[in-house]
């Protein structure tokens, strides 16, 4: 619980466009939510993609609010309370739920991933190989939270505002020196990382997708750029030199910019020596180096790491070792060796991660093994990537069942009936449709022989299933470990 503080100081040099009542008034809380404001609340009425919270103003003030700030005020203000006109609420909130916290992330050093894949898999291992190297740290990640060691459940990619300087204020008073963060297109675009500091910044890749949120690509890039138009001349700007939208995302950054990439001419490279189950043997950095991690998109991953502690001021010699012993992030091409069979689960729920992921399979499969891939798409997100998904499942396997993922609020026949309108002219014949997700994972396991290799891909570590709103219990790799080892 923080200590209560002054209005005046949470909202000093901010730009306001009217301020009206009490300034000094002391402020208890910061919500959003009227639901959750208390006596002493400040609320911020933000402009939500489900709520207004503009329509919750006399409830908020009824459960206790003291000040308000909001784009549009009513007509009539009621009186005791201190009314705030600011042109950007949610804005506003991400920089004083920053000053109510006391500005912790000017505390530690905190390090944001962008990109449509590998965020996750980067900010794991980063946070893990700092860990490693004696550091204590902070995770914010799409899997979990973590402050030093102790986990947290996570909802978002990015959480909002206020709980994200929760957060990180929690790291600060437990001794925390980094703090490593997912950054999503949505956070950005929503004003959740307003006033936050970053020291750095790294971008993966990015491909379509969110287009249910953004509309289109170019909104997309333009969301995912803002993270690197926000970073300070004091910060560093890792980014992906293979990817070519790269040099789109750091046109306006005023931070250092550095690049990582296996192909083209960059600060951090790597050659791959040998990819195997096993995992990467690399030449990293004129260095040779093993890494647990298997395929092309983790030695991407493994650059932009090794590339971020090495600008963060470690030694190269001694990162690299530690780098070999970290392991893959939960969820991201984890492997099941059954009687005679691989199972590998992977979080792939966009066109191109599931082309990479397959591709990284058909690198590592016997010549007489087949790919079986289990595949879905979720219900309430960008419809547009459904046929796409069958179509790469379809190319790059040589059997494929199309299954239900996360469906939400809508029928699962109905988003399996748009990804089969993308299985090629004469798939068909290989292809399979079973709605019912665990029946689809144990069909593949019993038609699986000697040899092959089996993915399970779209929801990767999450632990549930959400249909019509309610979250049932489902693992995806528990099912995988029954079938494959009885």
């Amino acid at each position: 619980m923080m200590a209560p503080m002054n209005l005046n100081t949470l909202i000093e040099n901010l730009p306001l466009k009217v301020v009206a009542g009490d300034t000094h008034t002391s402020i208890r809380r910061l919500d959003f939510d009227s639901r959750k404001v208390q006596e002493g609340s400040l609320f911020v009425a933000v402009r939500g993609t489900q709520t207004d919270g503009h329509a919750y103003l006399d409830k908020a003030i009824e459960n206790g609010a003291v000040a308000i700030i909001a784009e549009t005020l009513p007509a009539t203000l009621a009186a005791n309370i201190t009314w705030i006109q600011s042109e950007n609420s949610a804005k506003m909130l991400g920089l004083i739920a920053s000053r109510f916290y006391g500005e912790p992330s000017q505390k530690l050093r905190l390090v944001g991933v962008t990109g449509t894949n590998g965020k996750t898999t980067v900010v794991t291992l980063l946070h893990n190989l700092f860990s490693e190297m004696g550091y204590r740290c902070g995770l914010l990640s799409t899997i979990r939270n973590k402050i030093g060691q102790a986990e947290a459940s996570s909802t978002h990619t990015t959480p909002d505002a206020v709980a994200i300087n929760a957060l990180l204020a929690d790291m600060v008073a437990d001794g925390c020196a980094y703090a490593f963060m997912e950054v999503s297109s949505h956070a950005v675009d929503q004003h959740r990382i307003a006033g936050l500091h970053f020291v750095g910044g790294i971008f993966t890749n990015i491909t379509h997708d969110h287009l249910d949120y953004h509309k289109t690509f170019q909104a997309y890039i333009e969301a995912k750029k803002g993270f690197f138009d926000g970073l300070g001349k004091d910060a560093f700007a890792l980014i992906n030199a293979d990817d070519r939208r790269a040099d789109v995302m750091v046109q306006n950054c005023k931070a250092a910019v550095y690049r990582f990439g296996l192909k083209s001419m960059a600060d951090f490279r790597a050659r791959i020596l040998e990819n195997a189950l096993s995992g990467l043997h690399l030449e990293l950095d004129r260095e040779e180096f093993h890494s647990r991690l298997i395929g092309e998109f983790n030695a991407y991953n493994l650059l932009a790491i090794y590339g971020a502690a090495v600008l963060l001021g470690e030694k190269k010699v001694e990162t690299l070792a530690a780098l070999s012993n970290l392991s893959a992030a939960e969820g991201r091409f984890e492997y099941v060796e059954g009687n005679q069979v691989i199972g590998i689960v992977d979080y792939a729920h966009t066109p191109d991660a599931l082309e990479k992921v397959l591709s990284t399979i058909a690198q590592l499969r016997k010549k007489t093994g087949k790919v079986i891939t289990v595949v879905g798409c979720g219900g309430d997100r960008d419809r547009a990537k459904r046929p796409e998904m069958a179509k790469i499942a379809c190319l790059k396997s040589d059997q494929v069942i199309l299954t239900s993922d996360n469906p939400r609020s809508e029928e699962p026949e109905a988003i399996l009936a748009e990804m089969e309108a993308g299985i090629p002219e004469g798939y068909a014949g290989r292809t399979l449709i079973i709605s019912d997700r665990k029946q689809a994972i144990k069909t593949a396991c019993r038609i699986a022989q000697s040899g092959d290799i089996i993915l399970v891909a779209g929801k990767g570590h999450e632990k549930y299933q959400d249909i019509k709103g309610v979250k049932h219990p489902f693992d995806d790799k528990e099912i995988l470990v029954k079938e494959l080892k009885g």
